[in-house]
């Protein structure tokens, strides 16, 4: 499976319109080869260099496994979207303490659909897709923070 964006390159920077500190829009994502037998896509946006550990700024599941693409901004209709790691629900786009930090997307097909409510936490969702993941593709792009 692969996973892109036309916003940036994988390892180049995030453009200032996705980040918290800019319009905070979600950038657009295109996924490719997704397997056979996918029941619905899930897919997470987090900081892996936050210093008090990796930080979901972004939950979504539920995506139908037809759905080739996601506009900046926007999310299929039928996607749910969780809490993150700010505890409000939806899209928190880069905002570093300092210094460059590394934001991965990762992109799961899952061989189910998830029952996870839009108010669980990243850790209860990812439970009820353990032993479901039938692929996975991530895209890492840099964000700076402001001076």
């Amino acid at each position: 499976m692969e996973l892109r964006s036309s916003s940036f390159a994988p390892e180049d920077e995030i453009p200032s319109e996705h980040a918290l500190d800019g319009a905070n829009c979600s950038p657009p994502l295109e996924f490719s080869e997704v397997p056979e037998g996918t029941q619905s896509l899930m897919l997470v946006m987090e900081d892996i260099d936050c210093p008090i550990g990796v930080f979901t700024h972004w939950l979504v599941w539920n995506i139908p496994a037809d759905v080739r693409e996601i506009d900046a901004g926007e999310l299929p209709p039928s996607a749910e979207i969780g809490l993150n790691g700010f505890g409000e629900v939806g899209y928190s786009g880069p905002c570093p303490p300092s210094g460059r930090h590394r934001y991965r997307f990762v992109l799961l097909a899952l061989g189910c659909t998830l029952e996870a409510a839009t108010s669980d936490r990243r850790d209860q969702v990812e439970a009820e897709a353990e032993g479901q993941v039938l692929a996975r593709a991530e895209l890492t792009g840099l964000y700076t923070a402001a001076d």
